[in-house]
């Protein structure tokens, strides 16, 4: 199987940098300290959280709680969640 890869190198500098701020921007946000370079100290929640963060900002959705009358129980409630990507 060959090793090449299309995406090899596509992201520039100007690129990289920025998804940097955002990063500390978003981990600041937070409350967690990051600092440049290697950053081993976090925990996995705390790296997650602001990977989380970011995709959030990049990726917003609107959502829906929407109450409904139960089809199997009489006089009960359900609550369904609709989710909808906004800004595609």
């Amino acid at each position: 199987m060959s090793n090449n890869s299309n995406n090899k190198g596509v992201m520039t500098e100007k690129g990289r940098e920025a998804l940097e701020r955002f990063k500390m921007e978003s981990a600041n946000e937070l409350g967690i300290n990051l600092k440049q370079g290697y950053n081993g100290d976090l925990t996995s929640r705390e790296a997650g959280s602001i990977g989380g963060s970011m995709v959030n900002m990049m990726c917003p959705e609107q959502q829906w709680k929407i109450p409904r009358n139960s089809v199997r129980s009489m006089g009960h409630k359900v609550v369904y969640t609709y989710y909808m990507q906004v800004g595609i």
